[in-house]
């Protein structure tokens, strides 16, 4: 995983950012404190956060779904950039990492726009899908364990609507997908997951060498 695009030299990553990013101080200040914890590298790059922010304004989106939290700078991004109605459902399993998520949101004053579930999220979105909120949600964020990618696919599937966008972090996996001496669990679940989305038809695909990889799957 990485925090910043790859394939950038450092000089041309830092002018990358000089002349585009345009980063609210809560976001700075958010990404500044992750930087100093352990699991670091599980934060998405600001690139890529405003890239996201760009896909929620031109999608109009009102009601988006995250697996995958951590300390929260994805969905602070997000809900930043919704009107003041959207809501971001954000999942995850860790009260520690959240707690700094919910500490910024905080901060942002956007945390009426959270509704955060502390719960495997597998089951979270069966509990969406029985609530009926299946073709109601506008986006979808997957960056959660890579073993489970395929399913929360599928289940976002089913809780977008048509020409609702699902975005999927790490699907370049740091270069490692086309190492064939790296046969980890994770690894071949990505590569797996990656063959498979090349050949659904029910999405239009396009994958970009941002960050880490990010897939874009709009459902048709």
């Amino acid at each position: 995983m990485t925090i910043k695009s790859l394939g950038l030299d450092e000089n041309l990553y830092q002018y990358l950012l000089s002349i585009s990013l345009r980063e609210p101080e809560i976001l700075t200040q958010l990404r500044k404190e992750t930087a100093e914890h352990p699991m670091a590298t599980m934060q998405i790059s600001p690139e890529q956060g405003q890239f996201l922010a760009l896909l929620i304004q031109l999608l109009g989106a009102k009601k988006t779904l995250e697996i995958g939290v951590f300390t929260g700078y994805s969905s602070l991004v997000v809900a930043l950039a919704l009107p003041p109605e959207g809501k971001v459902i954000a999942l995850d399993i860790s009260e520690e990492f959240t707690e700094i998520a919910r500490r910024y949101w905080q901060k942002a004053k956007i945390e009426h726009k959270i509704n955060l579930y502390i719960a495997p999220a597998l089951d979270t979105l069966d509990q969406l899908i029985a609530e009926g909120q299946s073709a109601s949600f506008d986006f979808a964020f997957i960056d959660a364990d890579k073993s489970n990618y395929d399913i929360y696919y599928e289940k976002c599937l089913t809780l977008i609507r048509q020409g609702g966008l699902i975005a999927i972090d790490n699907v370049l996996w740091n270069g490692q997908v086309i190492d064939q001496q790296v046969q980890d669990t994770r690894t071949q679940a990505i590569r797996l997951f990656n063959q498979k989305l090349s050949q659904d038809n029910r999405i239009f695909l396009s994958v970009l060498p941002i960050a880490d990889g990010l897939t874009l799957a709009l459902k048709l």
